[in-house]
């Protein structure tokens, strides 16, 4: 299963795919998952899920998303409740079609058809497990706010550096609309540091050696976190063109 619907799995060497087995093991004893909508929960959705999150922990001295109990599996987009205060400050109700979400009080929320879009895609789709596994891993530190875990003032203060460099730029391109220059990183991610360290966090898995030309610092600064290097899993694009694309949102 993991080799079918974990591409970065297929890449890895043996030490690091037995490493990924013994943390997928044991997130699937630890977690509960719960169908969702009438959805029955499988052993694809299962490994599947559990196999993208513990790509995150590969390498890392870390427990297997401690403060997470439920994964709860919707089979398409849903909607959460939201409000919204307008001008005159008055609140609404604001519903909002999800395609998943990370939760502070030990939930995640994730549709199967965009898990399974994100395994079966050409680049240039989301993968929403990594996105919001990302958001678990922020609210580590006490807080999402695109700072994890990082271990010592100096590794903040590089990594405060680089991400907001990286993060005031994407904005930039965002609010005129340049896309073109800069198609590794979705502009959802400019909405607030956690969002962008989340969409970051998908780029460097799936898209690592775009990543890697377009923003070489960032690039570095994950390389120390996640104590892993994705461009050995994935083949590098062919050609200048082909990489300029890799890596393009949809």
């Amino acid at each position: 299963m993991l080799a079918q619907h974990v591409a970065q799995y297929r890449g890895m060497a043996p030490d690091l795919q037995r490493q990924l087995h013994r943390l997928v093991r044991q997130f699937l004893h630890q977690k509960t998952f719960v169908g969702c909508a009438g959805l029955e929960i499988t052993d694809e959705m299962r490994v599947t899920i559990a196999g993208q999150a513990c790509l995150l922990l590969l390498n890392r001295p870390t427990r297997v998303y401690p403060g997470l109990d439920t994964i709860l599996v919707y089979p398409d987009a849903f909607t959460a409740p939201r409000k919204e205060v307008d001008a005159a400050g008055v609140v609404h109700d604001a519903p909002r079609g999800l395609l998943g979400e990370s939760w502070g009080d030990g939930r995640v929320l994730l549709s199967w058809q965009h898990v399974r879009r994100g395994d079966h895609a050409p680049p240039g789709v989301q993968n929403v497990v990594l996105h919001e596994f990302a958001h678990q891993l922020d609210s580590e530190s006490g807080s999402n706010n695109g700072a994890p875990y990082l271990g010592s003032v100096e590794s903040y203060r590089s990594w405060s550096q680089v991400l907001s460099h990286d993060f005031d730029a994407l904005r930039h391109d965002a609010m005129f609309g340049s896309a073109g220059d800069d198609a590794v990183l979705d502009h959802y991610g400019a909405t607030s540091p956690a969002e962008f360290f989340a969409v970051a966090t998908e780029s460097f898995f799936e898209h690592p050696w775009a990543l890697a030309a377009r923003h070489p610092a960032l690039y570095a600064e994950f390389l120390k976190y996640y104590r892993v290097d994705p461009r050995a899993w994935l083949a590098q694009p062919a050609s200048a063109p082909e990489a300029a694309w890799y890596g393009r949102w949809q």
